[in-house]
């Protein structure tokens, strides 16, 4: 743990939770994979789409609407819907499409390897103090077990921008009844967590779990208060 700023008492914590209480990259690398397999399998024509297909219909999602980039659950389902399209699935027929495939989409999202010291720490914490979730993704905390730890979660999209804006930050502190300086955010990404934390006053904690420090980190454009390396080290401040 390394300290840069001295910090005030911490009353309340807010976390983000890809990449942060877990590791997501291999959540998302299968479920990609899963997905596409049963795409084909429920829509043969769909194997006329590679890779990069994908991607391109990713990115007309994304340049699609100022919403898609915001709720990543929207954007997913707009990205199906150009994909269907393409095949001549159309009208009522895509609705129900693009339905079914979300209920996959929900299944194998969902389907996170906590580390038994996650929960661990989180129990304690709750314990001691509030705590909300500020999430970008669209992961279900009840699915995944970590719904008794917060008292309440909030996604980018049904919950306001992604971060780093500030709209999640504001309505945490609200239900928090906390000052946002009192509370400490814990994030992995220095841009979304880190500068949007400190943008709506909150104090930051960034979760580097790898070797670099943060002098070889590109995208640190506002330094945290402070680093941690293991999410157990949060309990120093308690």
């Amino acid at each position: 743990m390394r300290f840069y700023r001295s910090l005030n008492t911490v009353q309340a914590m807010t976390f983000d939770l890809d990449d942060t209480l877990y590791d997501n990259h291999p959540v998302i690398k299968r479920l990609e994979r899963d997905l596409r397999l049963w795409l084909v399998d429920s829509f043969p024509p769909l194997s006329a789409f590679d890779e990069q297909d994908w991607k391109r219909f990713k990115q007309q999602a994304l340049r699609s609407s100022e919403r898609c980039r915001h709720d990543v659950t929207v954007a997913r389902e707009t990205q199906l819907g150009l994909a269907f399209a393409a095949i001549g699935i159309t009208g009522t027929s895509q609705a129900e499409a693009i339905e079914q495939t979300m209920q996959q989409v929900t299944l194998l999202r969902n389907r996170v390897d906590i580390p038994e010291q996650t929960f661990r720490t989180l129990e304690v914490l709750a314990q001691k103090l509030p705590l909300v979730a500020i999430t970008n993704g669209n992961v279900d905390v009840q699915r995944i077990g970590l719904q008794d730890y917060f008292c309440a979660t909030f996604k980018a999209g049904p919950d306001g921008a992604a971060k780093p804006n500030a709209d999640m930050f504001v309505k945490a502190s609200k239900v928090l009844n906390t000052p946002a300086h009192s509370i400490l955010h814990i994030g992995d990404h220095l841009q979304t967590d880190v500068m949007g934390a400190k943008a709506a006053g909150f104090q930051a904690a960034w979760f580097n779990d790898s070797a670099m420090g943060i002098k070889l980190q590109s995208k640190a454009t506002v330094m945290p208060d402070v680093e941690i390396n293991r999410i157990e080290q949060l309990l120093h401040f308690i």
